[in-house]
């Protein structure tokens, strides 16, 4: 393609409001534009790298067997109404009424549609399993969008749900495609992690994240120093360790007050959907995790309680209607003092004693330091950015939906299903967070909008002219060829050249007429002067190696 008639407005100053690497680059660079807070245009390079992304994708899914169909982006609430959703979603989801006054959501996921649209399908065992996937833009109505195209109100990204006869069968499907995923983010070129996660609103149990470890991700993920266990901080088992310690109990609410912070013990108020209190205890140097407060009460919804928002509650009243959960490290606590919005209401609090009715588990935010859950070193922290995440739902929208099979026995039974998302523009965003320098962007082969970029210094010497024409002629009937045909200035052609990123740059100057020209890798800034009919052979051996 010639530069001339492309649209790559590039930009000399980094644009003011941009808040991260792959923001600043690729605005800056002329990928994308913004047309509305979290709501972006893919220009022609931008496009280009969008559709790299998604050919991969598509490759990796149909190796995995699954298959490709498209789904309406609007959908009506009368689904997400059988699922509970239309409620417990949120304000994320962007609601609509039809000039009939009918209320419809912009899809911000398909599990509801994909559901309706088998349930009068896939009737019997022997149709499956199946796996459909689509790729489609999704719509979330980001309280805060920020970081270009990694939180956006408007973004892109290839869903796949799978249907099943048995858990067995599910646990296969799986693997498969978390097996898929670690193929296509390695050919995209990212430094990722998978890690154990949390299902958030889309539901099930089993789940886990791939996370593009960059310095912006919005999420930290715990990992050993020492073996390969991961996870995202909110769902980070912390390993219980019993610390015997030689103090004598003292009664209870006799003597003096201990003032040391490791043995005091603090309470939080929790409320769920169906607003029942829930009391947590935990130690004052621990921080209450939320998420694990609601898998341990296996609710959907959970909201704290505020300090201000008064709760009548008495720790020793086992009459109580407020359920008590307390964590682990609870346990290890000797002669503790009891707290609530910083008042003192207990001293020489001993658990194995004075907490015998509390139901005990892991209840806190893992610790940089922590030994690893797997008994494997110790645990490390690192950002990453969620670019996919793969999830088993069991029956919990079959079920509700009435999506059902009949098995080999003529039994109706709900479908098992399993659910499978990549974002295809968060990862765009995340390859240029792990590739670039102080000149731009350095995009992985793979993914890049063109292998090779020519730039003639100038387009009015002839030899220089010509040879360029020659190049591009000759080179784009094997490789994807950019051509700066520009009458620009030999520093803004190079200044663009590093700035859009490409892998390989043949500069066409001086020697033309001698038909030498210099090749320039941008990955590494190493150049070299050649002639042209050696310069097939280095092209070949570079891409080889990217």
């Amino acid at each position: 393609m010639r530069q001339s008639q492309m649209l790559i407005p590039t930009m000399r100053e980094n644009p003011a409001d941009a808040e991260c690497t792959s923001h600043r680059l690729l605005l800056k660079a002329g990928y994308i534009r913004q047309n509305a807070a979290g709501i972006y245009s893919y220009l022609p390079l931008g496009y280009r790298v969008l559709r790299k992304i998604e050919a991969i994708v598509r490759e990796e899914m149909e190796r995995a067997g699954c298959v490709e169909l498209l789904m309406p982006a609007i959908q009506p609430a009368e689904l997400w109404h059988e699922t509970g959703r239309w409620n417990i979603y949120g304000p994320e989801l962007m609601r609509l009424k039809d000039r009939h006054g009918r209320d419809f959501a912009l899809g911000a996921t398909h599990e509801e549609i994909i559901t309706s649209l088998v349930r009068d399908e896939l009737t019997s065992y022997k149709k499956l399993p199946l796996t459909l996937y689509q790729i489609q833009t999704k719509y979330r109505d980001e309280r805060r969008p920020r970081f270009g195209l990694l939180r956006g109100r408007e973004f892109i990204m290839k869903d796949a749900y799978s249907f099943h006869a048995d858990e067995e069968s599910l646990d296969e499907r799986y693997h498969m495609m978390y097996d898929a995923y670690q193929k296509v983010f390695s050919r995209c070129g990212l430094d990722f992690r998978a890690v154990i996660a949390d299902s958030g609103a889309i539901g099930g149990k089993d789940t886990h994240e791939f996370m593009a470890l960059a310095a912006v991700g919005e999420d930290t993920i715990a990992y050993s120093d020492e073996s390969q266990y991961a996870a995202n901080i909110e769902m980070a088992a912390v390993l219980h360790v019993d610390q015997k310690r030689d103090e004598t109990p003292l009664p209870l609410d006799e003597g003096q007050a201990s003032t040391n912070d490791s043995d005091a013990i603090h309470i939080s108020f929790f409320r769920d959907g169906e607003a029942n209190v829930v009391a947590v205890l935990y130690r004052a140097i621990d921080e209450v995790n939320d998420i694990k407060v609601k898998n341990a009460l296996d609710v959907t919804l959970l909201e704290s309680i505020s300090d201000e928002e008064t709760v009548d509650f008495d720790v020793f009243d086992q009459t109580s209607s407020i359920q008590i959960l307390a964590d682990n490290g609870v346990k290890n606590v000797v002669n503790g003092v009891l707290k609530m919005n910083g008042k003192l209401l207990h001293f020489n609090i001993n658990p194995d004693r004075d907490l015998t009715h509390m139901t005990f588990a892991d209840l806190r935010m893992i610790k940089e330091g922590d030994p690893s859950p797997d008994g494997k070193g110790t645990i490390r922290f690192a950002r990453g950015i969620e670019i996919g995440q793969v999830f088993k739902l069991g029956t919990r929208y079959s079920e509700d939906m009435k999506a059902t099979f009949l098995d080999q026995n003529g039994k109706s039974k709900p479908l098992m299903m399993g659910c499978y998302g990549i974002g295809v523009s968060r990862t765009l965003s995340a390859v240029v967070e792990q590739h670039f320098d102080d000149q731009g962007i350095c995009w992985p082969l793979s993914v890049a909008p063109y292998a090779l970029h020519i730039v003639p210094v100038n387009m009015k010497n002839e030899d220089q002219k010509q040879l360029a024409e020659q190049l591009y002629e000759t080179l784009g009937h094997q490789y994807e060829v950019l051509l700066d045909d520009r009458n620009e200035r030999v520093g803004v052609k190079f200044a663009d050249s590093d700035l859009i990123g490409c892998p390989i740059r043949i500069t066409v100057g001086k020697k033309a007429s001698e038909n030498f020209v210099e090749v320039k890798l941008r990955h590494s800034g190493e150049s070299e002067e050649m002639a042209i009919d050696q310069l097939q052979d280095y092209i070949e051996k570079q891409l080889k190696k990217a």
